[in-house]
């Protein structure tokens, strides 16, 4: 009961201190405000670029893995060794579909960028794809209207296509584009069907592709063109087993000796997330940095007003000491009152750094997402700052001498 009041009047008090010395207050709240505005400013960009880069790493799908002559991450200098590895065949394909049996679904994939019009309108730097009837599942695409590329397309070397949301909107704002006629590269394409709008990855748009016949690409574009492999396995817990079959079932097929090592690389999006979350983890530790140095500014500055406010107020702390009031009274007050300035700063400091990041999103490509629990950590984590720095000030004063304080003019 007696520690509920001790509380309660401490807080109190505490206001009306606070109150009483409105710029100094403002001013102390400055450094504990600007840490957490640093702080919650850059993890509110990296939680933004977290929850952007999963959405766009889904669009992958999670449960499809990619062979190819090049590994999706590249350190050092061994980009020359995987160019020169040997391209893959449509046999290579074959010996997949036949002998897997953790494949779901198995597409080539072959691409080049080009050049789309229609009429007077058209659109360059658009990715070309080549491939056949099950890449709408190795590769998470989705038919928003007409229907997707077929294995007879292929096989038949029509000349069809499935266009992307950016070519629906620009070459056909105000008409149907199934049937229509484009050109690719100057060369017709009966448009049969488009695609549901799937955003960017990594700052590129994925809505400006077109998905073509796998040999009409070839026999367009040419033979000397590598592609990757894509294949697509029904639970992601057997994506593990998965990728063991595959690589004993291609190193078969180009006629790998046991000794040698693969001529290349099955690649899957948790790659990606694991490079990504490297690279993030250095833009945490620059957070954690910049804002700890600042926060532990901010704490110095406070405990220096505490040490201030407990001279300036000792005959006070006497005249209640001589009334009666315990040492923890004392102590208890002027806590609150450094965990109040620190709480203020922090909460300022919470509003000012979410409304830089969400500033910083408005203005630039960067993402940034505001969390709720970053909220509580902003305004906890200074209240926190504030109650250390506050013991040794509320400690001082609870030490007075009530006697000598009372003396103190």
């Amino acid at each position: 009961m007696s520690l509920r009041v001790d509380l309660y009047e401490g807080a109190r008090i505490a206001v009306l201190s606070l109150g009483l010395n409105r710029l100094r207050t403002l001013l102390t709240t400055l450094g504990i405000g600007i840490g957490v505005a640093t702080l919650l400013c850059i993890l509110g960009i990296v939680q933004g670029l977290n929850a952007s880069f999963a959405t766009q790493l889904s669009a992958l799908g999670s449960s499809t893995l990619w062979v190819s002559k090049f590994p999706w991450v590249i350190t050092g200098d061994k980009w020359w060794i995987y160019r020169n590895r040997k391209d893959f065949t449509l046999d290579d394909v074959q010996a997949i579909r036949e002998q897997s049996r953790f494949a779901a679904a198995v597409a080539p994939e072959i691409g080049r960028g080009g050049s789309v019009s229609y009429g007077d309108r058209g659109l360059s730097r658009v990715r070309i794809i080549g491939s056949t009837g099950d890449y709408l599942t190795v590769s998470g695409f989705e038919i928003q209207s007409g229907r997707a590329i077929t294995d007879a397309d292929s096989e038949y070397r029509k000349n069809v296509v499935v266009i992307g949301a950016d070519l629906v909107d620009t070459l056909f704002p105000h008409s149907d584009p199934i049937g229509a006629v484009i050109r690719l590269r100057d060369l017709p394409f009966e448009v049969v069907g488009t695609l549901v709008r799937r955003g960017k990855f990594l700052g590129e748009s994925q809505d400006t592709s077109v998905i073509i016949p796998f040999r009409t690409f070839i026999a367009d574009y040419g033979k000397r063109r590598g592609f990757e492999i894509g294949v697509a396995v029904e639970n992601t817990d057997l994506l593990n087993q998965a990728e063991d079959e595959l690589i004993g079932i291609i190193r078969r097929s180009r006629g790998t000796p046991p000794e040698a090592e693969s001529d290349f690389e099955v690649n899957r999006s948790e790659q990606l997330a694991k490079t990504y979350q490297q690279l993030t983890a250095a833009l945490y530790g620059v957070a954690i940095g910049v804002g700890g140095i600042t926060l532990l500014v901010g704490g110095f500055g406070i405990m220096n007003i505490m040490l201030v406010s407990v001279r300036e107020r000792t005959r006070e702390i006497g005249v209640r000491r001589a009334l009666g009031a315990r040492r923890r009274t004392v102590i208890v007050q002027f806590l609150l009152e450094a965990v109040a300035v620190a709480a203020v700063g922090g909460a300022i400091g919470t509003i000012v750094g979410l409304a830089g990041a969400k500033l910083v999103a408005s203005i630039t490509p960067l993402a940034a997402a505001v969390d709720p629990s970053t909220v509580l950590f902003g305004v906890g984590f200074s209240s926190l700052v504030g109650l250390l720095f506050g013991i040794w000030p509320a400690a001082r004063a609870a030490a007075l001498d009530p006697v000598e304080s009372l003396r103190w003019e």
